[in-house]
């Protein structure tokens, strides 16, 4: 009977593929470890990292504006029940801005860039955030704040006060925003005053670049059956959609419905 003769040229050829083989499955392992690291690191570490920075500066202007009052104070109308609105300022001064001092009223003052300089809570959602000067992504959305779109109006004031936030990642405060309904109650405090405002439309999908939804009188240019035709105290939220894309924008529009000063 013949014995098979195993060259030593065919042994380290077998040798070389099996190390190829299990070289390739190391790197396959690595990589595989590395984006595992990166999605929990973007999905759970910069969502905890944000909040906390997030919830600190809204201590912190707590503490400057002298009242140490949570998600749960204010007035009835921030109680998120439609029902408990009163009724909309009248155009083109409400009778709240005529009572209100003249420092809350007549002064606006223009916020530092990334500055946070205002609080925006919505008690739907349990949502208690900074808002900032701008909406850049490392200076102000990154840090899990809400960013105004410099331009805008201002709280409380006529015209449109226009923010942004993230809906994933970096403290997500927009994740949920898609379940407000007409009447829920968004309220922004600032040093001198608070304004509360009832959501009134949204507009589920629309481009990025519908600049149309932050005018003045806030209308898509995209979808023009979505907006409004008159001068208004309005408030409009966007955020990306769907989730986890940044193709398009979710819009949630809002009227002011009350202002208290401080």
């Amino acid at each position: 009977m013949r014995q098979r003769i195993m060259h030593h040229g065919v042994r380290r050829r077998r040798e070389r593929r099996r190390r190829a083989v299990w070289t390739g499955g190391e790197l396959l392992v690595t990589v595989g470890v590395v984006l595992l690291l990166l999605v929990v690191h973007q999905l759970w570490w910069t969502n905890r990292e944000a909040r906390q920075g997030a919830q600190r500066r809204v201590e912190a202007l707590e503490r400057e504006w002298g009242q140490g009052g949570g998600a749960d104070s204010g007035t009835a109308a921030d109680s998120g029940s439609p029902s408990a609105a009163p009724r909309p300022p009248e155009s083109p001064e409400s009778p709240a801005e005529r009572d209100a001092p003249a420092t809350a009223r007549d002064t606006v003052p223009t916020p530092d860039p990334s500055q946070a300089y205002a609080v925006l809570s919505i008690p739907r959602l349990h949502l208690r955030v900074p808002v900032a000067e701008g909406v850049g992504k490392r200076s102000v959305l990154n840090k899990g704040y809400v960013g105004h779109y410099p331009g805008t109006g201002q709280p409380g004031r006529a015209g449109n006060f226009a923010v942004a936030g993230h809906r994933n990642t970096h403290g997500e405060p927009f994740r949920y925003v898609n379940r407000l309904v007409a009447g829920d109650t968004v309220r922004v405090e600032t040093s001198s005053a608070v304004y509360t405002y009832a959501v009134d439309r949204t507009l589920r999908q629309t481009s990025a670049r519908d600049s149309g939804v932050i005018r003045p009188i806030p209308r898509s240019t995209v979808h023009p059956a979505h907006g409004y035709t008159a001068p208004g105290y309005y408030l409009t939220l966007t955020t990306c959609t769907p989730e986890y894309t940044s193709r398009y924008r979710l819009v949630v529009w809002g009227k002011l419905v009350s202002m208290r000063p401080r």
